[in-house]
């Protein structure tokens, strides 16, 4: 049986507040941040709508592996990897509902 995982980052608007995280399933999560039932922190400072960046790995367990340094990584760090996949900061949602 396999099982992905995703790393993913959703952004309150362009160079603004952050939310890291990793899921097995990447459509679920995002739906669970948008309806508010996502993490507390990406609800309390509205960084709910927004997926700037994610990553795929093979196994949930290498997801967890990676997510791990990146959530500890400076801001600019940060924003470096999302720039260098999204230098225009779409919202990458629709990409992962047409898979």
């Amino acid at each position: 049986m396999k099982r992905e995982g995703f790393v993913y980052i959703l952004a309150s608007g362009k160079y603004r507040t952050l939310y890291t995280g990793v899921t097995n399933d990447l459509l679920r999560r995002l739906e669970e941040h948008r309806t508010g039932k996502g993490s507390k922190f990406a609800k309390k400072y509205s960084v709910v709508r927004t997926l700037v960046y994610y990553e795929i790995h093979e196994r949930i367990e290498d997801a967890i592996v990676r997510e791990k340094p990146v959530k500890e990584w400076k801001r600019d760090w940060k924003l470096e990897l999302i720039e260098r996949m999204n230098p225009e900061w779409r919202d990458l949602y629709n990409d992962v509902v047409q898979g």
